[in-house]
C-alpha cells in the first residue's frame, strides 16, 4: 500500500491538488512533454506504441532501469542483488547482470529464468520460505553464489542435499549460506508485506530464540564441512519510507551478530516509492547510509560485507501501463467509471493491498484532470478497481489511451489470466528505439497447456 506524503499529519503542509497533472516525478526517466503535450519515453511516442502494440501494455525505460541499477551499486557496492520477484523476464535479468547487480532469487522459476539469461549461477542469491528439495537440488547442482536459510527443515534438506551435490556433477560442493533471521521489528506498510515482525511465515525468530538455534545447527555444519555459513540476512517488508526501521533492526541485530564472526549481513529490499502526487521516498544513496551509519554505531566494522536487496525501487517507476478506455459509464448520484481494456489481471496491487495509482492521457500530459473517476478492469469482479479516486481530463472519452505510471514493480509478475484474459506484451523503450521484450500472450497460449 502506498504511505502517506511524510508529513502528511502536518496542516502547514502545502500538497498539490488532486486534479493538478500528474507529477513528472512519476514517469520514467527519459519521458519528455512535446508542444502539444504528447508524452515520449526513451524517445518513442507514448501513443504510438499504444497503435503498434496495442493494449494493455507495459512500456518500460531501459535507461530508467539501468540507472537505477547504477545507483543500487554504486550504494551497496558489490554483492546488491535485484530482487527479481519485482519484474523477472530474460531481458530485465540480462539488464540488472550487466549493470553490476547480482540476482536474488525465490523460486526454481525465477532461477531458470536468470541462468536462461546468461546470469553466472554465482551471481545468484536463493531465497524462499519453502524450497523444495528440486529447487535446493537445482540450486547446488548450478553453483549459485548464496543460498537463504529460512526454517529448519531447509537446514535438514541442505544437510542432506549437500554433500551429494558433487555427485551429480554439482558445481558446489559447500554452498554459502545465510540465516534469514525475523528481527522483530514491524513496519508502517500493509500487513501483507510486513515481514520483520516475529510473528512470519519467514524466518527464524529472534526473540524466539529459533534464530540462536538455527545459527548453532549451521555452525556446526560449517565446522563439518557441509556448508559455507557466512552471513546474516533479515528483511522487514515492502514499500517502506521511513529509514529509522532499518537503523533499528541494525541495533536489535547487532549484539546476535557481532559475536558470530560472519563476513556478510543482509538487510533485504523494500525501501518504498512513490506512487502519487505528492508522495516521497528516500534515495538507495540515502538509504545505504543510513543502514551503514547504524552498523557504525552498533559496532559492526567495515569489514563486513553490508549489502541490500532492492527490487521495487529499481524497476517500479521506470514503467507505464497503457490502457484503452472502453466504456464511460456515469451514475447519477455516485460516480463515473471508467472501464478499460486490463484491469486486476495486468495489476493486482490495487485489489490486493488498496494501493493507490494516477491516472492520465498522454494525448494532454500537462493538463488539468479536474474530472473524479473510478478507472476498473473488464473483469467479472466487483473489486476489479485499477484507480479507485482517479482524477482525469474533461474531455476523457471512448477510445482513448490512458496511462497509470509506477507499474514497473509487482504488475507483470503478479499478472493472471483471470477470466482466460491474456496477458500483455512488455516492450523497452530506449534511443528512439522500442522492443518487444515479453510478447503479448494469444488465445492459443490460454489452451496449450490443457490436455
Amino acid at each position: 500500500m502506498s504511505d502517506p506524503a511524510p508529513g502528511g499529519d502536518d496542516p502547514d503542509t502545502d500538497y498539490a491538488a488532486p486534479t493538478d497533472p500528474v507529477s513528472t516525478g512519476l514517469l520514467p526517466l527519459t519521458s519528455a512533454i512535446g508542444p502539444d503535450g504528447r508524452l515520449s519515453v526513451g524517445g518513442v511516442d507514448v501513443l504510438d506504441l499504444a497503435v503498434e502494440y496495442g493494449t494493455p501494455l507495459f512500456v518500460y525505460d531501459e535507461a530508467h532501469l539501468r540507472a537505477r541499477c547504477r545507483e543500487a551499486v554504486e550504494a551497496w557496492g558489490d554483492g546488491v542483488a535485484y530482487a527479481t520477484k519485482a519484474f523477472l523476464c530474460v531481458a530485465m535479468a540480462r539488464l540488472a547482470h550487466e549493470e553490476g547487480m547480482a540476482l536474488d532469487v525465490s523460486t526454481g522459476g525465477e532461477l531458470h529464468v536468470a541462468l536462461t539469461a546468461g546470469v553466472p549461477a554465482d551471481r545468484l542469491v536463493l531465497h524462499g520460505n519453502n524450497k523444495s528439495e528440486e529447487e535446493l537440488a537445482a540450486a547446488l547442482d548450478a553453483g549459485v553464489g548464496r543460498i537463504v536459510i529460512d526454517s529448519f527443515d531447509e537446514i535438514d534438506r541442505i544437510e542432506r542435499l549437500a554433500g551429494v551435490a558433487g555427485g551429480r556433477g554439482g558445481a558446489v560442493t559447500r554452498p554459502r549460506v545465510l540465516a534469514r533471521i525475523t528481527p522483530g521489528v514491524e513496519v508502517h506498510t500493509h500487513e501483507f508485506v510486513r515481514t520483520g515482525q516475529e510473528d512470519s511465515k519467514f524466518g527464524f525468530g529472534l526473540a524466539s530464540g529459533a534464530a540462536a538455534l538455527a545459527v548453532g545447527r549451521l555452525s556446526a555444519l560449517d565446522a563439518a564441512g557441509v556448508v559455507e555459513f557466512v552471513g546474516i540476512h533479515a528483511h522487514l517488508g515492502s514499500q517502506v519510507f521511513a529509514l529509522a526501521p532499518f537503523a533499528q533492526a541494525i541495533d536489535v541485530l547487532a549484539g546476535f551478530f557481532a559475536p558470530l564472526d560472519l563476513a556478510e549481513l543482509v538487510v533485504g529490499g523494500g525501501l518504498g516509492v512513490a506512487y502519487v502526487n505528492g508522495e516521497e521516498a528516500p534515495p538507495m544513496a540515502q538509504w545505504a547510509a543510513s543502514v551503514r551509519q547504524a552498523c557504525r554505531q552498533a559496532g559492526i566494522g567495515p569489514s563486513v560485507r553490508v549489502t541490500a536487496e532492492p527490487g521495487r525501487s529499481i524497476v517500479a517507476s521506470a514503467a507505464m501501463t497503457l490502457y484503452t478506455v472502453g466504456t464511460v459509464k456515469d451514475v447519477t448520484d455516485h460516480r463515473t467509471y471508467v472501464a478499460v481494456d486490463g484491469g486486476m489481471s495486468d495489476n493486482p496491487r490495487p485489489v490486493l493491498y488498496g494501493s493507490g495509482y494516477e491516472a492520465f492521457l498522454p494525448r494532454e500530459t500537462p493538463s488539468v484532470r479536474p474530472r473524479a473517476v473510478r478507472v476498473v478492469g473488464k473483469h467479472c469482479e466487483s473489486g476489479d478497481v485499477v484507480v479507485a479516486d482517479a482524477y482525469v481530463p474533461a474531455d476523457l472519452e471512448v477510445g482513448d489511451v490512458l496511462a497509470t505510471p509506477v507499474t514497473g514493480a509487482y504488475g507483470h509478475s503478479m499478472a493472471s489470466n483471470y477470466n482466460k484474459v491474456p496477458r500483455p506484451a512488455v516492450v523497452f523503450v530506449a534511443d528512439g528505439e522500442a522492443r518487444t521484450v515479453v510478447r503479448r500472450e494469444t488465445f492459443e497460449d490460454l489452451v496449450r497447456l490443457d490436455v
